[in-house]
Parts: C-alpha cells; sequence; structure tokens
C-alpha cells in the first residue's frame, strides 16, 4: 500500500495493483538468435535508462536477468505494489526459451494466488496445437477463479512459418476471432493486446492499434485492455476507446514519463479521464523496465496543471487515482481487494516488509 496525507490531516493507506509486471530471462543462456535477442533487450534497457531516474537504473546483467526474488523486492517490499499480475510473451524466434518467464512466475501464484496473478498468451498462428496449449494452461494454472482471467497479445512477435518468416499477425484477423471464442469457452474474458512502443527488432506498423477496434466491436462481452494506450498512436486509441466501452486503458509505459515528462504526461491522463473516464484507467509500471516506488511516490502526489484542468474539464483527484491504482483493476479481474488485503497482510512478504519497516525507523532515529 502506499500511503498519503490529505489536507485534513488524514491518512489515507491505498492498495496498489500493478496490472504490467514481468520476469523475464534475457540472459546469454537463453539466447537463440544471439543478435536479435541481445538487441531487444539493449532496446528495453535504453528505455529504461532513459527515462528512470539514476539512482534506480540496473546494471546491465542484473537487468537481463534479474529473478523473482528480486522482483519481490522491488515492486512489494520496496515498491509499494500489494498484487502484481503478470503479462508473458515469448519471442521464441529469438530466445531458447519463453522471453517472458510464465514458468517462474506461476510457481510464485501456485503458492500466493492472492498476491500474484498469472495470465498467459496465445498466437493464432499456432492453429490447433496452440488451443490444445492455451487449454493446458488454463488447467494447469487456474488454481483460483482469478487466475488465468487475461492473455498477452504480441501482434508483432516473430515466428518461423516452416521456413517463411512471419513478421506479426492482426487481432482482427479470421484466425485471431477463433482465438478469442475459444479464450471465452475456457473463462478468459480479458485480451491484453501490446499496442505501444516499438521494441528493435519488430515493425512499428504490426503493433498498430486500429485493430482493436472490430475485434472490440465484434466481441462486446471481452475487455479489452490496451496496454501502453497505443502510444505513438495514442489520438486513434482514444477515439476507438470512447466508442467501445469494453476497452480500457493500460497506463504501463506511460507512466514512466511522470518523472522526465510530467506535463506530456499530464496531457495523457487529461485526455483519457476526457475521452474513457475515470473507471476504465489501469496503473501499470511496466517492470523492470520501470521501477514502481518511484512512480509511485511521484503519481500519489502529482497534479494536473490549472490550465490543463480547465481546458479538458476534469479532476486528478484522490478518488480517481483510487480507482487508477487498484479499483479498476480489481473489477475487471473480479477481486474482493478486502478480501485480497487480508490474506496478504499476514503472508510471508508482509512480514519481511514489517521487518524492514521497522529497521528504517530504528536507522532514521539513530
Amino acid at each position: 500500500m502506499i500511503k498519503v496525507e490529505t489536507p485534513d490531516g488524514k491518512i489515507h493507506e491505498i492498495p496498489v495493483i500493478d496490472y504490467h509486471v514481468h520476469v523475464w530471462k534475457a540472459s546469454e543462456d537463453n539466447w537463440l538468435r544471439p543478435e536479435l535477442a541481445k538487441g531487444w533487450i539493449d532496446c528495453f534497457y535504453d528505455y529504461h535508462r532513459a527515462l528512470s531516474p539514476p539512482e534506480y537504473i540496473m546494471d546491465y546483467n542484473t537487468f537481463k536477468y534479474y529473478g523473482s526474488r528480486k522482483m519481490i523486492e522491488d515492486v512489494i517490499i520496496n515498491g509499494y505494489v500489494d498484487i502484481v499480475i503478470t503479462q508473458p510473451q515469448y519471442l521464441l524466434y529469438f530466445y531458447l526459451k519463453p522471453f517472458g518467464n510464465t514458468e517462474e512466475f506461476s510457481k510464485l501464484s501456485a503458492q500466493n494466488p492472492y498476491r500474484f496473478i498469472i495470465g498467459t498468451r496465445w498466437d493464432p498462428r499456432d492453429g490447433e496445437q496452440g488451443k490444445l496449449q492455451l487449454e493446458e494452461d488454463v488447467r494447469k494454472y487456474r488454481v483460483k477463479p482469478w487466475q488465468m482471467k487475461h492473455v498477452k497479445l504480441y501482434t508483432a512477435e516473430w515466428k518461423d512459418m516452416g521456413g517463411n518468416l512471419s513478421r506479426g499477425w492482426r487481432l482482427d484477423s479470421k484466425e485471431a476471432f477463433d482465438f478469442i471464442e475459444y479464450s471465452k469457452s475456457l473463462g478468459i474474458t480479458i485480451l491484453v493486446p501490446h499496442k505501444g512502443p516499438t521494441v528493435w527488432p519488430l515493425d512499428k506498423d504490426a503493433f498498430d492499434v486500429k485493430d482493436v477496434d472490430t475485434a472490440a466491436t465484434s466481441f462486446p462481452d471481452v475487455k479489452f485492455l490496451v496496454t501502453h494506450i497505443g502510444l505513438p498512436r495514442f489520438d486513434d486509441f482514444c477515439w476507438i476507446g470512447v466508442q467501445d466501452k469494453n476497452v480500457y486503458a493500460g497506463l504501463a509505459v506511460a507512466t514512466a514519463f511522470i518523472h522526465k515528462r510530467p506535463r506530456y504526461f499530464a496531457q495523457i491522463l487529461a485526455e483519457l479521464l476526457f475521452w474513457l473516464g475515470e473507471d476504465r484507467i489501469l496503473f501499470g509500471s511496466d517492470y523492470a523496465i520501470w521501477n514502481p516506488k518511484w512512480i509511485l511516490e511521484d503519481f500519489i502526489k502529482f497534479e494536473l496543471p490549472p490550465d490543463i484542468e480547465k481546458e479538458y474539464g476534469v479532476q486528478l483527484t484522490l478518488e480517481v487515482k483510487k480507482k487508477i491504482l487498484y479499483e479498476n483493476a480489481a473489477k475487471l479481474w473480479g477481486l474482493d481487494i478486502n478480501e485480497f488485503v487480508k490474506v496478504i497482510s499476514n503472508d510471508e512478504i508482509s512480514k519481511e516488509k514489517r521487518v524492514l519497516e521497522v529497521k528504517l525507523t530504528k536507522d532514521q532515529t539513530y
């Protein structure tokens, strides 16, 4: 939880759900095509260094594979996040084993399903075998009803199609629609398409947000959480989101601008509040590209500039921040936040966090 003091002197403890957290494996022993695998993680690292405060920049070797333990320390123990949702991406044209470390994260979700929420992914180019794998993932990892309710969709991923390189797929294709129908039959009701900045060497056009429109109108009972809000195609996303009420804004990537580009971040938030409203915006850090600790500390203090408030006719109140930080995600995944807070408040991670808080208090006293 993160604490905030309001002008009346009251202290509010606000739960945090981070819908976009990774445990990836990009170390050299997992490189299938070294030039591409290295180029990919190097591009991530460039984003990490460009927008992070200096004290939060990891060394390169740690960044390539930091593991679940460091994720827990950075995101939960030190980073204010209470519930972590993973968004796997496999990139098996680049890496020997999935880049998005689903196997490692699945162990966390099995041990503590109230703290870690796991999803899977699919690619329509995998055909019937892909559907079988999707069913197996659901059977294997759905230890609680809120587990395996979402899939991360990476439309720009490369795939070897019998000697021919396919450099992406579309969400509005017949094959994708077949997978959406099959996902629904398995109880998967949240699709999380990556529609954001290009990561080298993938193609910019393969991340275009326009295919979300047809899919969202064709499947009104499915929620489309568009991660990275279409950047750098933000206008297109807003026009889609205002008409398709089952389209949600995932703030991962956008939140990173709060430090070095605060006015740009303010304009993004104002546009989202104006077009989509306060009930369809979700907080995400995109860890480990960025650490949620500094993002959340900045966000909880953040205010829209007066001229932006006036122009858009919106406000970023504490109640709106609560919706962004946990209420909207809890509603989307069907989480009883009071039950979750009760359970996790006594888990081993919370105990470790309390010990750390006591130590820090003592250190500050001396």
